[in-house]
């Protein structure tokens, strides 16, 4: 190439020290372009937080249920968001401990957001578990 010919490319400058993520756009069945960032997904890059998860489980259930929950015993995530067992007393007697218990366990997408539940368990709220 003679010296006064211009080199028509591009040069990308980055700064030095610091790595930055890079985006790679794919195209998904639909033909709409799927955004991602290196090493992670989106999907956990929007995940609510574990204790977000329990409120969130708690308050849905009660929307459909018409029942306050007592406590959520269990939390842990799952591939495509989280899932709970939530407590929750579906008959008050006297004395207490001879209250009707129930657990549901539910399922939440990775925003929080309820997508199935089942219940799991019937127990009066004075039984101990032998295991």
């Amino acid at each position: 190439m003679a010296a006064e010919e211009e080199d028509d490319t591009e040069r990308v400058r980055r700064p030095s020290g610091k790595k930055t993520a890079k985006k790679a756009v794919r195209k998904t069945g639909s033909g709409r372009a799927d955004s991602r960032e290196s090493g992670t997904t989106e999907r956990a890059a929007r995940r609510v937080s574990a204790p977000r998860a329990m409120r969130n489980a708690s308050e849905q259930l009660e929307q459909l249920l018409g029942r306050a929950p007592e406590s959520v015993s269990a939390v842990q995530p799952t591939e495509d968001g989280w899932q709970a067992d939530v407590e929750v007393l579906e008959l008050e007697r006297v004395p207490g401990t001879t209250s009707v218990m129930a657990t549901y366990r539910v399922r939440l997408d990775t925003e929080g957001e309820l997508v199935a539940y089942e219940r799991t368990r019937r127990y009066t709220r004075g039984q101990v578990d032998r295991r």
